[in-house]
Parts: structure tokens; sequence; C-alpha cells
């Protein structure tokens, strides 16, 4: 099943059912209003949905109208919870080689997980707002899950049926920023502003066999300024999979329904299929070269990001985003 949440004027939007093809959408009030509603019963009312969405790629709903990216906001515009991981452990080890840093142990058994904000996710073909380049702009293309209610202290085998949906991240870092924050021992605050889902969710079973051992199985395919930066498969050198990430962050507390964990980084020790952030790249180069040549986002750049299925279809749709000057 495929969902998004259009922009209606309103803060949650409004639920929208989505074709497997990305043709067509129709609204559901009558079982949901809203991706939270959904989710807060989702039991209950996912069976329902299942009927529609099968009359719906029929072909037999009157009041299909055609699928418009453009109108998407985020599937959760706010979540209660947005927690990002860095399941690619050996992204972490190439950041932390550049600057000649040893990594514990303890990276490979226990995963780094930051608690990002949640209240105003950015729409997926909006203007990422900055005032200033000098932040160091830079994207990550990562994948996210969503979960239904999880209790604390579930683990990882259980932590599975837990995962309702699965979405497309654009998880804005600000480089420059970061060393600072992070040298105070309290980790991300400014250095992460807000984040841009892909226009669409999908259920794990939309993936069929690319959706194996709680990961996805395909390349996740990036684009700068209209150029391929990388491809990078999602189920390949994924240290903790999403199972182990919900269960980790659920180890001491509970989750609400509507929580979203992210991957971190998509990133491959074969360096052929491209980064997924612009730091990655720079440290390669700086192994390499001894110094950075790519730069971080300006004004005016754009990133796309997108993935496809075995007949390259699109999936999630993308998030295309250009970067601008925030003027209040």
């Amino acid at each position: 099943m495929k969902l998004a949440s259009y922009n209606n004027g309103r803060r949650d939007g409004q639920l929208m059912l989505v074709s497997k093809d990305l043709t067509k959408a129709v609204a559901v009030p009558a079982i949901a209003h809203t991706m939270q509603q959904l989710l807060d019963a989702w039991d209950l009312l996912n069976p329902q949905l299942q009927e529609l969405y099968e009359a719906l790629n029929a072909g037999m709903m009157d009041n299909a109208v055609d699928f418009d990216e453009a109108k998407c906001l985020s599937p959760l515009p706010r979540a209660y919870q947005w927690a990002d991981g860095s399941a690619y452990v050996n992204h972490v080890e190439l950041v932390r080689k550049a600057r000649g840093a040893e990594m514990p142990a303890t990276f490979w058994t226990d995963p780094l997980v930051y608690q990002g904000g949640s209240d105003c996710f950015i729409a997926p073909k909006a203007d990422i707002e900055m005032t200033s380049e000098e932040y160091g702009i830079d994207f990550e293309s990562e994948i996210a899950v969503v979960t239904d209610d999880v209790k604390m202290g579930v683990d990882a085998d259980n932590a599975a049926q837990h995962i309702k949906l699965l979405m497309l991240v654009n998880d804005v870092s600000l480089r420059n920023l970061i060393p600072g924050e992070l040298a105070k021992g309290f980790g991300f605050f400014q250095s992460k502003p807000s984040s841009a889902f892909s226009p669409v969710a999908i259920t794990p079973d939309e993936l069929g066999d690319r959706w194996q051992d709680s990961k996805v199985h395909l390349p996740l395919v990036t684009h700068l300024n209209g150029d391929l930066f990388g491809r990078p498969n999602a189920g390949v050198d994924m240290t903790f999979n999403f199972s182990q990430l919900v269960a980790h962050v659920a180890k001491t507390r509970p989750l609400a329904a509507g929580a979203v964990i992210g991957s971190g980084t998509i990133s491959n020790y074969d360096r052929s299929a491209g980064s997924s952030c612009l730091a990655e790249k720079r440290m390669l180069e700086i192994i390499a070269d001894g110094k950075a040549s790519t730069p971080f986002m300006r004004f005016g750049d754009t990133v796309r990001i997108e993935m496809f299925d075995d007949q390259d279809n699109s999936i999630f749709g993308s998030i295309d985003q250009k970067v601008v000057e925030y003027k209040a």
C-alpha cells in the first residue's frame, strides 16, 4: 500500500491513498483524515484501506484524481518522534579516519542514534531555506521506517512487526556547525535543521523480496545539480537493520505510533557506487589528496533523491529540493 499527505492548508495535511504506479490518488476521510490518525488505529483501519487500495489499482475508484507529487507534504508533516541512526558503520569509520581518529569497537555492536527535531518536516518539493552558506549545507540520502506503538524493551526479533511504513529521507546537515556542537558533549541541535521525506510512504510488502532481514535491498539514487552523485545499495553494508534500530531506540522508553526511525547515510564499502552525502565524498578526497575539493551546497544548488524497482519505476516518488537564502 502507498500513502501520501496532500497539502490542504492544515498542519497535518490530508491523507491520500496512492496507486502502486503513482498515477492516481484518492482521499479516504471515511477511514482517516491524516496519516497520524491512520497510524493510531493501524490494526483496525489497515484492512479497510487495503480493500480500497486494490480497487484503486484496478481503476475502480471513480473519485480518484491524478496523483501530484507537488501537492505532497512529507507523509508525516510532523511526528511525535524522529530518531536518526547511523546504521552504515563504514561511513562513520571513514569520517573518523579522515580526521585521524580511532573508532571505538562498540560502534560495531551498539547503534549510534540522535534525536532530531520532528515538529516541522520539510515538504519533498520545498526549498531548503538557510541564512548562510557558511554553515556547510549538506544533504544525507537515507531510508526511514514508521512504527505503530512499541513497548519499551522490545527485542529486535519482535520489533520487526512494528514497522508499518517506509520512506526516503533527506536529513539536512550543517557540517560546519557540527564540530562546535559535539564538543559541548550534548549532541546535535542547530546543526540538524528540518528534514524532508519522500512524497509517498509505503508498506514493506510493496518491496516484495527487496525487503529482507529488515533491510531495503535496492540502490538509493542521488543527483546533485542534475548529475548522478551516488547510488549505493541500501541493503549492503548495513551493520544494524531497522529491527535492531527500533529495538535500540525503545530500550528505555516506549514509542508512540508514528515514530520515525532513520537509517543514517546510505554507504557502501564499494566506493564506485558513489556517496549519499557531500561529507563522505569530501572525506574520501582528504584521504586521497590531503584536502577536500568538493564544496558544500550553495544557494541555487539542487538535490534529488529517489529509489527505483527492478523495472525502473519510482517507488516513493522523489525528493527534489533547492537550497535558497532564508529571508525573514
